[in-house]
Parts: structure tokens; sequence; C-alpha cells
């Protein structure tokens, strides 16, 4: 029980450490905005790939057409992924927006599973502009989204952009519990970003040069994953480019999105994202996710140890107390880019939550077997 304790402590330190560093990261990120003089030049193409999403794309098209930018200069290609709803048909209703029906293209077996990476990859090798965005269709955007990213790219001559995602607060603690996991995560995105701890984006909202996908072969190479389309597609492009990605750190470029209906979904939804773990050379990302892993383990262990034995509880309770008061001080900023300040106060009572979801999506996102979208895929 000695050593557990002692390789309990090492990994609380390892954690605490991290948090402290992601905490500099993030304020080391300097924000953005743009000129309020700024013109846009830059061509861009929104992709959207879209399955079964009758409910989310009216409102997911309306704010992208009703963008603060230049109509000439914007193309909107949706992929739909062989909806059996009326995603299709909806879509047809706009004029402005090109639909691709992914079941009359030719079916390229490099990709296995990977339906959505398909899809993208049909998308962005048709796009006509250079800048393409992609986003998902049960995303809302703001209305300066894409003149915010424009103007970086345009300042940066960025290869790509990595922008911020916002799921929004339901009233049910599983929504309220996403809302608050996700936000920590978006924080981690541009902390790692500006600290070259690893590759990490979210494809609700990331922009790149159409001509650097290419030029890095797209998915080539790691197509047939089913997931990881902006994980995977950010590492060959930080590899080819490694000082041309950035963070755009802009309350304006905040793509918003539903959090999960349910836990039984949300879990779903996270071993989709675990098991994109270990299968890409991200060794710095690896490492870091192994430490948050073994850490979250080993408190989950020690918890179920203490209902037969309860002679640690001291050290249990100062390591978790030291969990949940780090993650606030690296929480607290980003909350209020976020606005999310109010939900912060719940954060320290849904620690068995985070603790238990960390482990269970982990271990299952290992297996690599998961059900999305009314698909079995691995």
């Amino acid at each position: 029980m000695q050593i557990f304790l002692i390789i309990g402590i090492i990994l609380g330190v390892a954690y605490y450490l991290l948090m402290l560093l992601y905490r500099y990261g993030w304020h080391a990120q300097a924000p953005y905005s743009a000129p309020s003089t700024f013109q846009p030049t830059t061509g861009i193409s929104v992709i959207i790939p879209a399955r079964n999403e009758a409910a989310n794309i009216d409102a997911c098209l309306q704010a992208i057409l009703s963008q603060n930018f230049p109509k000439e200069l914007l193309e909107i290609i949706v992929l739909d992924d062989h909806s059996d709803d009326a995603t299709a048909a909806i879509v047809k209703g706009y004029p402005d927006v090109r639909l691709i029906l992914m079941q009359e293209q030719p079916k390229k077996h490099s990709f296995g599973t990977a339906f959505k990476k398909q899809a993208l990859d049909t998308g962005i090798r048709m796009a006509r502009f250079p800048l393409i965005i992609t986003t998902d269709a049960d995303c809302i955007a703001p209305p300066n989204w894409l003149r915010e990213l424009a103007a970086l790219h345009e300042k940066t001559r960025a290869v790509a952009i990595i922008a911020p995602v916002n799921f929004l607060p339901g009233k049910s603690i599983a929504n309220l519990f996403q809302s608050l996991d996700f936000m920590s995560l978006q924080g981690i995105t541009a902390a790692a970003q500006q600290l070259g701890l690893g590759n990490m984006a979210n494809g609700a909202n990331f922009a790149f040069q159409k001509e650097a996908f290419l030029a890095v072969r797209g998915y080539e190479g790691f197509a047939h994953f089913a997931s990881g389309d902006d994980y995977v597609l950010l590492h060959k492009l930080k590899q080819r480019y490694p000082n041309q990605i950035h963070y755009l750190k802009s309350q304006e470029a905040i793509m918003s999105t539903l959090a999960q209906p349910d836990w039984a979904s949300f879990l779903r939804q996270r071993i989709r994202w675990a098991s994109k773990s270990g299968k890409y050379p991200d060794h710095k990302l690896s490492a870091i996710l192994s430490l948050v892993y073994l850490f979250n383990c080993w408190l989950l262990a020690a918890i179920l140890i203490l209902i037969v034995d309860a002679s640690f509880w001291r050290a249990l309770l100062i390591l978790l107390l030291g969990k949940t008061a780090f993650e606030l001080l690296f929480l607290v900023p980003i909350s209020r880019f976020f606005s999310k300040q109010k939900q912060l106060w719940l954060f320290p009572f849904l620690q068995l939550h985070h603790i238990t979801y960390i482990v269970l999506a982990g271990m299952m996102g290992l297996i690599g077997n998961y059900q999305w979208k009314g698909r079995n895929t691995h």
C-alpha cells in the first residue's frame, strides 16, 4: 500500500505541474481581433459533412449565410453522408449552397469505415477557394466568424488555424458537465499549440490552405482510421509547416454546438475521441494523455480501495483536493473567455464523474470499437 501511495503522489505532483504549465500556455496565447478597417480578399470554402442532421442543418446554414463576409468570396459545400432523413432535401432549398451526395461518389477503399474523412476529402478537393474551413452540421457560427479567420490568415499567412468551439449548456447535469469538460479541452488545445505540447484541433472550427492539404496528401496514411480527421491533418501540416500553425483566440470566432443529449451519447462521443490516441505518431501528446489517464486510474482505484481499507483516506483527500484546486486555477481564466463563470462553481462537485468517464472512455477507446451516427466502426 505504501508503494501505491508513493505512485499516487508522483502522478499527482506531475499532474499539478501540467495544469500550471497549461495555465501559462493559455495566458501566453495572445488574443486576436480583426481590425475594424479589415477588408477580406481571401476566398473561403466552408466544408460541412452531414449525416442525419435534418434537425440542425438549417440553423447551421443560416448562420453561415448571414456572415459579415463578402458573398462573392464565400462557397459553402455540404457533403450528405448517406442520410436517411431530410438533410439533403433541406440543403437543396438553399440555392447558394452546393450539395454533394456521397452515395453518388465513387467509394475509395483506402478510407475503409472512415466515412467522414472520405466526405471531407471529397469536399476539399472539389472546393474552388484557397482557404478551407471545416465545421459540423450541428454548429452555429457567430456573425464575424469568417471575418476573424480571414483576418488572421491574411495577417500571418498561416497554413492552418485552430479556432475555439463551445458546447452550449443545457439544464441537465450531463449537459453542464459536458460544457465544462469541453471548455477545459479547448483551453488545453490553445495552451498546447502555444507551448508545442502536441497536436490538438477540432474539426468543427478548423481552417487550412487547400494547397497545403494537397501538398501533404490529405489524410493519406491514416485515411482508414474512422476518427481523427482534424488531428491527423494538423499533425501532417505541422510536420511540414512547423511554424505556420496558429490559434485564433477570439471570442468573435467561437463556434457553438450542442452537447450530447445524455450520458450514454456523451460516453460514445468520448470513446470515439479517445480511439485516436496511440494511432498517430505524436509522442508528446501521448505522454501527456498517459499521465492524465494514469492519475485518474489511481484516484478511481484509491476510491474503490477505501471501501475495504480506509487507512490512507487523508492522502487520497489531499490528492483529490489538489487535483480540483489546480484544475480550477487553470479553468478560471478560460471560463471568462467562454463566459462560463457561473457554471464553474459546479466543477468541484463533478470530480467523481470526471474521473470515472476518463477511465472508462480511455479504456474503451483503446479497444477502438464504437457506434456513431448509426454505424458500427473502429
